[in-house]
C-alpha cells in the first residue's frame, strides 16, 4: 500500500481521445468539433473519459484537503491501493501530513471544483476543451445554418457558441469553463444548465 501524495496523479490517466466517449454523445461531439474547426476555431482537449479509479482519488483528495474529511476509514476501491492516513513514528495519526499529501494531489490534478465519484466524465459523456478564435466566427449549427459570432469572448464561454453547441446536443456548463456534456451538468443527475441569453 502506498501513501497518498502527488505521485498518484500519474496513475489511471484521463483520456483525451474523443473515441473513448459513448454514443450518441461521441458522434454529436465530433460533428460540433468539425463545425468549429471548419469555422477556424483552435481547440485543445484536456479530458474526455475519466476512469473511476482516478475519480476516486480526485474526490477523496479534495475532501480530505479542502473539506476536513478524516483520512481514516476512506472507502476502498479495488485496484487503488492507497493509504490516505499518514502516521507518525509512534503510529499515531499525522493529520497535518495526511492533509498536506491530499492537498499536493489536489494541486497536481488541477482541481477547481469538487470531483464527483460518478460524473459525466466517468460515464463517457463529457469533454473538457479550450476553444479560441480570432475575428468574426461563422459557424454552421446542426441544421446547417451559418451563425455569425462577432461578439466576445472569443472562447468556449461565448453565449452564441454555447447555443450552437446545444444544437449538436453538446451542452455547456457555464460555471466550469472547459466543461461540455450531453446534459450540461457535471453529474448525470446534477442540476441542469440554464439556457444562455445572447
Amino acid at each position: 500500500m502506498a501513501l497518498s501524495g502527488k505521485e498518484w496523479v500519474n496513475q489511471f490517466p484521463t483520456s483525451r481521445d474523443v473515441e473513448d466517449l459513448a454514443s450518441p454523445f461521441r458522434e454529436n461531439l465530433k460533428r460540433f468539433l468539425q463545425a468549429m474547426r471548419d469555422a477556424g476555431c483552435s481547440i485543445t482537449i484536456s479530458a474526455t473519459y475519466r476512469p473511476k479509479e482516478r475519480a476516486h482519488l480526485m474526490h477523496y483528495a479534495f475532501r480530505i484537503a479542502r473539506e476536513g474529511l478524516s483520512p481514516v476509514g476512506i472507502p476502498k476501491l479495488e485496484g487503488v491501493d492507497i493509504q490516505w492516513d499518514h502516521r507518525k513514528a509512534n503510529g499515531q495519526l499525522d493529520l497535518v501530513a495526511s492533509r498536506n499529501a491530499a492537498e499536493e494531489m489536489v494541486l497536481a490534478y488541477g482541481i477547481a471544483f469538487k470531483p464527483a465519484l460518478s460524473s459525466n466524465h466517468t460515464r463517457r459523456t463529457a469533454i473538457d476543451m479550450t476553444i479560441t478564435w480570432s475575428g468574426t466566427l461563422r459557424i454552421k449549427n446542426a441544421s446547417g445554418t451559418v451563425v455569425t459570432i462577432s461578439s466576445g469572448p472569443r472562447t468556449g464561454q461565448n453565449g452564441t457558441l454555447v447555443n450552437v453547441g446545444a444544437t449538436y446536443k453538446v451542452i455547456k456548463l457555464q460555471s466550469d469553463p472547459p466543461h461540455w456534456s450531453e446534459n450540461g451538468r457535471l453529474r448525470a443527475n446534477g442540476r441542469p444548465a440554464r439556457p444562455v441569453k445572447c
